[in-house]
This record gives structure tokens, C-alpha cells and sequence, in this order.
């Protein structure tokens, strides 16, 4: 790893906004079935509420609120995004040659839901760098910003977290791998953040660098 660091024994990968630029198609798809239920909620909202954070958390966002959403609106969201992901989900540009590139292993560890995370990666061409190596927050207690997830996916590859590095888009994902004792690389270069000073928000998470382009991965 450059920065002076060796480099890590596991490199783990968020899935939404890292691997795949999925976030304002994700947010557009909440914004779209909220509104359904008559809950008021922009795209740009979305993006700051709730990037990188469960869909337990949106659902005690509300509660808190006083608006408990009804039971049919998980399954409708998760309609919504399944669909629009096949029709027109991208992988991150360059992405394929990072990973593809890697001489560490790697896993993806994801806020999303398992046959979410897995239908991105196959209709993206990325599943089979991955395999089985995938980790969401349906299997721990916390979802990030807890570091739940991120110690699991890392006990799982056999991997102490203070060797292991994270790749993340969002604060809530930062603080994770920080709280998890891991070095985290925060990046900017899904279409989200592009009218959205991505540097300054994840510098101001702790991310350890911030990069916007997958080309510069290995570039300090």
C-alpha cells in the first residue's frame, strides 16, 4: 500500500458507489416509493440521509419520526431497485481492472441485502471476482456506522482488522471501518457525488484518503 504502509491482507469492498454506481438509482427508487405512501423524500434527501445505511435504518428514521411505513413498502422498494438495477445498473469505471489486478484476497461487505448485492454484481460482470466472499447487514446485529459488519466480513477471511483496508463512499460507511480499527480509503467517483464535495465530506468521516478515479488506486 502506498502512504508508507504496507500493503493489507484483505481489502474489503463496499458494494454501492464503489463497485457499482448505483446510489442515485437507489435513492431515486426510495424517493419514487415513499412518495407512493405519501412520504415526501428528494433524491438529494436520500443521499443524505440515508447513503450507505440500511433499510432498518430508513425504517427507524421514520419511526422516530412518528411515520411508521407500511409492511408492504420493504418489499415494494426492494421491487422497485431489483428492477430498475437490471435495466440500467453500471459498474464503477475501472473497477474491474483494480480488482482484477489485486494481489490481496478481497470481499465486499454491503448495507444492502444479499439478493441485492448479488444481482449488482452479476449484471455488472462483477460476481465472479467475488464468489461467495459477500457480507451484508442482514448478518450482524448494527449496521454501519457500527463496526459489526465490517469485523464480521474480516473474521470470516481470516483477517485481523488493523491489516485490512476498506473502500467506502459514504460517512457512515467511514466510521465503520474506523470504529473496526481498519484503514479506510474513501471514494468519490460515483455519479452521486458529483455535485457534492465528496472529498471534504469523507475527510471529514476519517477516511484516510480520499480518490476519485479507480485508476488511482494504488496512487498516493
Amino acid at each position: 500500500m502506498d502512504l508508507g504502509r504496507p500493503k493489507p491482507d484483505l481489502i474489503i469492498f463496499d458494494c454501492d458507489g464503489v463497485l457499482v454506481d448505483s446510489e442515485l438509482l437507489s435513492c431515486r427508487c426510495l424517493s419514487e416509493v415513499l412518495a407512493e405512501f405519501g412520504i415526501a423524500l428528494s433524491q438529494e434527501q436520500a443521499l443524505e440521509l440515508f447513503l450507505g445505511r440500511s433499510t432498518k435504518a430508513i425504517e427507524q428514521h421514520y419511526r422516530d419520526l412518528g411515520q411508521v411505513v407500511p409492511d408492504s413498502f420493504l418489499p415494494r422498494l426492494k421491487s422497485r431497485v431489483l428492477e430498475t438495477f437490471a435495466a440500467s445498473l453500471e459498474p464503477i469505471p475501472g473497477v474491474k481492472a483494480v480488482i482484477s489486478g489485486l494481489n490481496v484476497p478481497c470481499c465486499v461487505a454491503s448495507s444492502s441485502d444479499l439478493d441485492r448485492v448479488s444481482l449488482s454484481l452479476d449484471v455488472t460482470g462483477l460476481a465472479t471476482h467475488f464468489g461467495d466472499c459477500l457480507y451484508t447487514a442482514q448478518m450482524v446485529q448494527h449496521g454501519k456506522p457500527a463496526p459489526d459488519l465490517f469485523l464480521h466480513a474480516a473474521e470470516k477471511m481470516g483477517a485481523q482488522p488493523a491489516r485490512t483496508l476498506v473502500i467506502e463512499d459514504s460517512t457512515s460507511g467511514v466510521q465503520a471501518a474506523k470504529a473496526a480499527g481498519m484503514m479506510v480509503w474513501g471514494f468519490i467517483g460515483g455519479s452521486h457525488y458529483r455535485s457534492r464535495d465528496g472529498r471534504a465530506i469523507l475527510s471529514a468521516a476519517g477516511a484516510d484518503r480520499v480518490f476519485a478515479q479507480m485508476g488511482d488506486f494504488w496512487r498516493a
